[in-house]
This record gives structure tokens, C-alpha cells and sequence, in this order.
């Protein structure tokens, strides 16, 4: 950008602005809600997704930042005179079936980017919405739980570690067989419901590894925490051990394996080969 911006202390307030703005939607978020179509990213709008977006555009907008918004709900919308000086990607609600439920795991997801691509992101916040936890990230500064750096777990035993594994998908039946192995050796598998604020768990140690081949989560869910990831020193390929790099678009859709280190994240991805390559 053109001048300097304090990327983390906008996005305090962003997740400051989001927790105040929502609060009074709590109460009845379980209950049935008005029909507000569907979002860009093709899932049912809900009050509470618009009122948190709506926060992250005022944010950027008090502190006189333009800027194209990619969001998960309205889409892409441009905001000043030079939209094009930053891109903020932002999933506004990641986990709000959890929300709706009064499960205690919901988040808000926001990326800063050059351009509308997932490798030029260079600022980003994963926010736990019901702890008031902030998972900040710029590139080449480090990650960080609230203002401690943190680090990947060290763990290289896949029969110790706990592991993320998001398995919500029409495809579960053709995706079991190529999960099989892992499965098999692993003792502790879990999924939270918020794959954002999962990636960060495996940033800062709490979990060992993440896994998504469903080739359902969108880009939009997944680019800030990519960013936190590849900054506490975590690894976050294609399940074929590719680099991930993706178009930052609502309907953009991403695989991916997240590892706290190399050699667990190597085991991982031996083990989740399709059957014609692991022969």
C-alpha cells in the first residue's frame, strides 16, 4: 500500500467490532431465522454472517483503508477510491452451525492480500469469537495467540498425536478408503466444526495435524490461518505434496494437509495416497 498501516492493530479492532456487533444476536441465533437468501459462497445467509462482515468493512473504512472485500456472503465488493490497493478475504462466521447450536467453537476469518490470489496474503486474524482469542499473523513478523509467539508441535509420532479430520461430505464413502491407513494409526482423531480456528491449533501446538480432501472448503475459510500457519513454521500442502496456492474467491475450493512438522506431515501424506500411486 501507498502508506503504512498497523495490520495488527486493525484487526484487534476488527475482532473487537465483531464480538460487540454480535452479541445482542446470540440470544436467538438457535432459533428459526428469516430467509436471507444465499450467500456468494452458495451456503444459507444468517443476520449474524452480515452483521459480522458489516464490522470488518467498517473497521477497514474508519481507518481510511481502501480495499476489495471477498466475502463469503456478499461476494466481492469494492470499497473506496483504490479498491485494488488491498484485497480483505474474510469467511465472517466460520463455524456457525457450532453458533447456532451454542457449541463453544465459532471464528471469524480475515486476510490481507495484494491481490486476489492465496500467496500474496501477508496479514491475517483467525478469531475466536467466544473466547476473545486473536490468532494474528504478517508475513516475515512471526504468529501469534493474542501477543505470545507460537510455534508448531514437535510431535513426529503419528500413534501419539492428535489429528483434525474433516469428513463432512456427501463423498465420505469414497473418501474412507483413502483415509483408511491414517485412521488405522492414529489414536486420537478430531473435528471441531470451525476449520479455520483448527488450523491455528495446529499453528500453536494444540494439535498435531489438519486434514481436508474433501475439496469442499473454500478459500475464503482457510486464507488467514494459511498465513498463521506458514508463519509459527507449520506446513500446509496439496494432499499430493504440493505447494497450495489458490484464486481467493468465494466458490474457490481447496484440499490441503496442515502439520505441525516435516516428518509427521510426510507420514501423513505417504499414508492418504490414492491406491494407484501408493503401489
Amino acid at each position: 500500500m501507498k502508506r503504512q498501516v498497523n495490520w495488527a492493530q486493525v484487526l484487534v479492532e476488527c475482532k473487537s467490532a465483531i464480538i460487540k456487533q454480535i452479541q445482542p444476536l446470540l440470544k436467538t441465533v438457535g432459533q428459526p431465522q428469516p430467509d436471507l437468501g444465499i450467500g456468494a459462497g452458495g451456503d444459507p445467509m444468517r443476520q449474524v454472517d452480515l452483521v459480522a462482515e458489516k464490522a470488518v468493512a467498517s473497521i477497514f473504512t474508519k481507518n481510511g483503508i481502501s480495499f476489495t472485500l471477498i466475502s463469503e456472503e456478499s461476494g466481492v465488493t469494492e470499497y473506496g477510491n483504490t479498491a485494488d490497493e488491498c484485497y480483505v478475504t474474510t469467511d465472517p462466521i466460520d463455524g456457525t452451525t457450532n453458533l447456532s447450536r451454542r457449541i463453544p467453537f465459532y471464528a471469524t476469518s480475515i486476510a490481507v492480500s495484494t491481490k486476489p490470489i492465496l500467496g500474496t496474503v501477508y496479514a491475517g486474524l483467525v478469531a475466536d469469537l467466544f473466547h476473545g482469542v486473536g490468532y494474528i499473523a504478517q508475513r516475515g513478523k512471526g504468529a501469534y495467540r493474542e501477543k505470545k509467539k507460537i510455534t508448531p508441535s514437535q510431535n513426529f509420532s503419528l500413534e501419539d498425536a492428535v489429528i483434525g479430520l474433516d469428513l463432512n461430505s456427501y463423498k465420505v464413502k469414497t473418501l474412507i478408503p483413502r483415509l483408511n491407513g491414517l485412521v488405522q494409526r492414529t489414536k486420537h482423531i478430531r473435528h471441531f466444526g470451525a476449520n479455520a480456528l483448527e488450523l491455528c491449533y495446529v499453528a500453536d501446538g494444540t494439535t498435531d495435524a489438519f486434514i481436508d480432501i474433501r475439496g469442499k472448503l473454500r478459500t475464503t475459510d482457510i486464507a488467514a490461518a494459511w498465513l498463521v500457519l506458514n508463519e509459527a513454521g507449520a506446513i500446509m500442502t496439496t494432499p499430493d505434496g504440493m505447494t497450495l496456492n489458490a484464486k481467493l474467491d468465494p466458490r474457490q475450493k481447496v484440499k490441503f494437509v496442515a502439520s505441525g512438522n516435516r516428518e509427521i506431515h510426510d507420514t501423513i501424506l505417504d499414508l492418504i495416497k490414492p491406491e494407484k500411486e501408493a503401489q
